[in-house]
């Protein structure tokens, strides 16, 4: 008893410090400015919306990886599929979480626009120093 006791406490606490981390990062990447070419390539004009994660992260696919982008993207990615399961289930059963899983799933998908736009300057630097060689 005093083990499942322990254990589930253990993987609240986890499950508390996980969303906080991905939270972290989705509140960090909201002050970023995106520039025309990713707004041009996703066809997003103003914020993005929780539907935009899918699509944004097939477009992230066909970027080279960033080596610092990596375990950030894993995470939030994992955080959306976790919003999205709770929508699907407690929000029907909880209306008043559709408003913040909504705002949730929009900041993921805001983080994963984020990383494109840093991916594509990326490929653009990576670019520009193979025309110097």
């Amino acid at each position: 008893m005093m083990a499942s006791l322990i254990f589930a406490v253990s993987v609240v606490t986890l499950l508390m410090f996980f969303v906080s981390y991905c939270r972290s990062l989705t509140a960090a990447s909201s002050r970023h400015q995106l520039s025309w070419e990713v707004r041009d390539v996703t066809g997003i004009s103003a914020l993005p919306t929780g539907k935009d994660f899918v699509r944004v992260s097939q477009l992230l696919q066909l970027c080279p990886e960033r080596p610092d982008d990596k375990t950030g993207l894993q995470a939030v990615g994992l955080y959306y599929s976790i919003l999205n399961f709770v929508q699907r289930t407690l929000g029907r059963l909880i209306p008043a979480l559709q408003p913040w899983t909504e705002q949730e799933l929009a900041g993921c998908a805001n983080f994963a626009v984020v990383i494109l736009d840093r991916r594509i300057a990326f490929s653009r630097e990576v670019l520009a120093q193979q025309g110097e060689l």
